[in-house]
């Protein structure tokens, strides 16, 4: 079968240019600091990663007691500058303790900074139980909980930074906050596809490759001889997942694998990792999804459900390409082969171009030789879950 390529047929929006930039941008920074072993002054990286964060900032020991800074939240409450979340009972200029948590602050003047305006690490922890039951607890719209979360854990990661905290509990706090933004990318894909929903999972990815670079450096800082992290094989199998594009990273990616313990290159996380990457740029498709189905976790599907997308508009090409056309190839055979249900098949084949039409017996075909596929343009595209039971209920 000829390689696969589904990324030529159609031209990228700008966010998806960005994104991809991203994805180099993680790339980059990984292999710098894992290749050259570079000296760790931070080892979460943050100021150095966030594009507002220009200077070196000095440890700082935290000392405010509470999720938002007295200050802070006294200032909020004069301005109206309160969330939902952190309203006492519903009023916009009044908050506790209990509810407000400390925004994240684009430029922080190290002159005035004081120990009371930044947490400790036991407080940042709770902080960030806090904050993500609001999001698992499913009680408000996911684009407004998101909103609040996603600013309050950037909070969350510039208060680790400024600390150079780097132990166990950091490394386990940036796992939640690496799996928060994989499945909010998740959620934001099966959305509408307004401007400002794509905005929204542009910034998400753009956060999410920054709190992967800095787990990253984390789990390296913290390397015990050759022992690694119960969920290090993965996360780190999420970077691979995020690359399975040809795009310039053919080179880099295997220099990549070169510096990869072998620890974690002989989990199966990355076993399954490196052959989904393999499938893929074989466009072998069955293989492709039907491994996903059996052995991804949730974490890995999230990540590569825009490549099953492209797989399955890639094998309806090869069906319309390669078919008798005079024997036109049943959809419900088809829907099987790329675990998808019939009726969204049908969407599927309408959102490539081409038209379905029933048989004698009135069962669903898909034509073949017709002259108008074309692959769906990414920013319009429809995202179809695998018709599987592992990920019906996520």
């Amino acid at each position: 079968m000829a390689e696969m390529k589904p990324n030529e047929h159609h031209k990228s929006s700008n966010p998806n240019k960005a994104a991809s930039s991203n994805q180099q941008t993680l790339h980059n920074s990984y292999t710098k600091n894992t290749i050259n072993k570079t000296n760790y002054n931070h080892p979460n990286l943050e100021s150095q990663n966030d594009e507002h964060q220009n200077i070196q900032m000095p440890i700082i020991v935290g000392t405010c007691p509470f999720m938002c800074p007295v200050e802070e939240r006294l200032r909020r409450e004069r301005l109206r500058d309160l969330a939902k979340f952190e309203r006492l009972h519903g009023n916009p200029s009044k908050s506790s303790p209990d509810l407000a948590v400390k925004k994240f602050c684009r430029t922080i003047s190290m002159k005035y900074l004081q120990a009371s305006d930044v947490r400790p690490l036991p407080v940042l922890v709770d902080t960030l139980n806090y904050v993500l039951n609001i999001w698992k607890c499913g009680e408000h719209p996911f684009e407004v909980v998101h909103d609040f979360i996603f600013d309050r854990i950037r909070s969350v990661r510039q208060d680790l930074s400024m600390q150079n905290l780097s132990n166990d509990n950091v490394i386990a706090m940036y796992e939640r906050m690496v799996e928060f933004h994989v499945i909010s990318d998740h959620i934001f894909r099966l959305g509408d596809r307004s401007n400002e929903t794509s905005s929204k999972s542009y910034l998400n990815m753009e956060q999410l490759t920054k709190t992967l670079t800095s787990l990253y450096n984390l789990y390296e800082v913290n390397r015990d001889a050759e022992s690694i992290y119960p969920k290090e094989a993965e996360f780190r199998s999420l970077y691979v997942l995020l690359h399975l594009h040809a795009d310039n990273q053919g080179e880099s990616l295997h220099l990549w694998f070169c510096y990869v313990s072998s620890n974690i290159l002989n989990s199966k996380e990355m076993h399954f990792a490196r052959k989904v990457l393999r499938y893929f740029r074989l466009g072998n498709f069955k293989r492709f999804i039907y491994s996903i189905e059996a052995e991804a976790s949730y974490l890995q599907y999230c990540i590569l459900e825009p490549h099953i997308s492209e797989v399955r508009a890639f094998a309806i090409s090869c069906v319309n390409t390669s078919a008798y056309k005079l024997q036109p190839f049943s959809l419900l055979e088809l829907a099987k082969l790329l675990l998808i249900k019939e009726s969204e098949l049908q969407s599927l084949c309408r959102d490539c171009g081409l038209s379905t039409s029933s048989d004698e017996v009135g069962n669903s075909v898909l034509p073949s030789k017709q002259t108008t596929f074309s692959y769906p343009k990414r920013e319009a595209q429809h995202y179809y879950p695998l018709d599987s039971e592992r990920f019906s209920e996520g």
